[in-house]
């Protein structure tokens, strides 16, 4: 399918087939996809955290207020944004770009002088909402990647973040929950599956100033 025919054909599911499962190969090419999405400065201040543990996962699902996606999809991930973005941060990203691009540190001196000078202009909450609208973007790349792969994906916002991090434990990993994420394939009983789509027309959306 070409990527507007893939946008066609996914919606939000809402009723998996539990007898259904993304295969590890599946996973693995969409996972990369996302590994490659674009972030502000490269930084990728984010986490998935793929969720095994089944009673973390119940737990998870109740903090959700009981969505039937968390329990039945394939796979469910939870989205973190780091909460502990500071110059550490960027020297790490510094020292990856270092062997990526097989070039001497103080060539990426400036580079690093600059993003940090960014960064200090940010609060520590200004630093986690940033971190936040990076996870968001890597989100998109994440359903575009699904639908594109033919898997059915549910992103879920209506959860009770601060249930989340203390079942996960993500405040000690200097992490907080930002989105739920379920992989998976439709249930044939899907009644959602039949609506038509609801969105705005292009040029309401794309115009010229």
């Amino acid at each position: 399918m070409s990527l507007v025919q893939s946008f066609q054909w996914r919606y939000a599911v809402k009723k998996y087939d539990t007898s259904k499962k993304v295969t590890p190969e599946v996973l693995a090419d969409i996972f990369e996809s996302v590994r490659l999405a674009p972030s502000s400065f490269g930084l990728q201040p984010y986490k998935f955290l793929l969720i095994q543990d089944q009673i973390k996962l119940e737990e998870i699902g109740r903090a959700a207020n009981g969505q039937a996606q968390i329990t039945t999809g394939s796979h469910v991930l939870v989205v973190a944004a780091e909460t502990n973005v500071n110059e550490k941060t960027v020297a790490d990203y510094i020292d990856k770009a270092v062997v990526a691009r097989q070039t001497l540190r103080n060539n990426l001196e400036q580079r690093e002088q600059f993003i940090n000078g960014m960064l200090s202009k940010m609060n520590v909450q200004q630093r986690i909402t940033w971190a936040e609208n990076q996870a968001y973007i890597a989100v998109g790349v994440f359903v575009a990647a699904a639908a594109e792969a033919g898997v059915d994906a549910s992103p879920i916002g209506g959860f009770n973040n601060a249930a989340v991090d203390e079942i996960l434990g993500l405040g000690q990993k200097n992490l907080t929950s930002v989105l739920l994420f379920v992989l998976g394939y439709r249930s044939s009983e899907d009644e959602f599956a039949k609506i038509p789509k609801v969105r705005k027309s292009t040029v309401e959306i794309f115009q010229v100033v």
